[in-house]
């Protein structure tokens, strides 16, 4: 499985992710080289990512999500300014996975101490995503298809949803995230920390 990234020019988004992350490991006391046996992603690529010359992938970010604990909303709420109470939808942040065609927008307002979030995800046809493991160990997902249709495999079982379909489900090992229809898919996820 393919845990790289990809390549692009400098973005602020990407800045700051990246000045989050090594001050994550920093707060860890982890070297370059203890986060990458924890998180099973290269030193190299690590450090680039601390250093913004690459764009982290979903799988990437999710893998660090799991080492740290957090929920990638949690992640990227961490680099966003103060947290307010409504987010216009303008405003929302919006983070693209370009290897993969997913585009994963942050609907909730951010806010480090609450445990449900609301994500609009948004996947190409042909689009496929796979994590090897949950950000944080049970977390609980409502998967509800807004447009198009969804294949979403978790516990060695696939779910095939289409518009208006929802889905619940607690995440304990590998998922996958399928584009099923020859369109693109919209759905929302509801996350809910253990």
């Amino acid at each position: 499985m393919k845990h790289e990234v990809v390549e692009s020019g400098p973005d602020p988004v990407d800045a700051r992710l990246g000045a989050r992350l090594a001050e994550l490991r920093g707060e860890h006391g982890w070297s370059l080289g203890e986060l990458a046996e924890r998180s099973g992603v290269s030193r190299s690529t690590l450090s680039r990512a601390e250093r913004a010359e690459i764009s982290p992938t979903a799988s990437l970010l999710n893998r660090l999500c799991n080492v740290y604990g957090r929920t990638m909303s949690q992640l990227l709420s961490e680099i966003e300014a103060e947290p307010a109470l409504v987010v216009r939808a303008a405003d929302q942040p919006v983070w693209e996975d370009r290897a993969s065609g997913f585009v994963r927008r942050s609907v909730s307002p951010p806010h480090s101490g609450l445990r449900g979030e609301l994500v609009e995800g948004r996947l190409a046809p042909g689009a496929d995503i796979a994590y090897d493991r949950p950000p944080v160990p049970g977390l609980e997902q409502h998967i509800w298809v807004l447009e198009g249709a969804l294949a979403v495999t978790a516990q060695d079982a696939e779910h095939h949803l289409d518009a208006g379909d929802c889905l619940r489900l607690r995440v304990w090992g590998p998922t996958r995230f399928r584009c099923a229809g020859p369109e693109r898919v919209r759905y929302v996820l509801a996350v809910v920390l253990p």
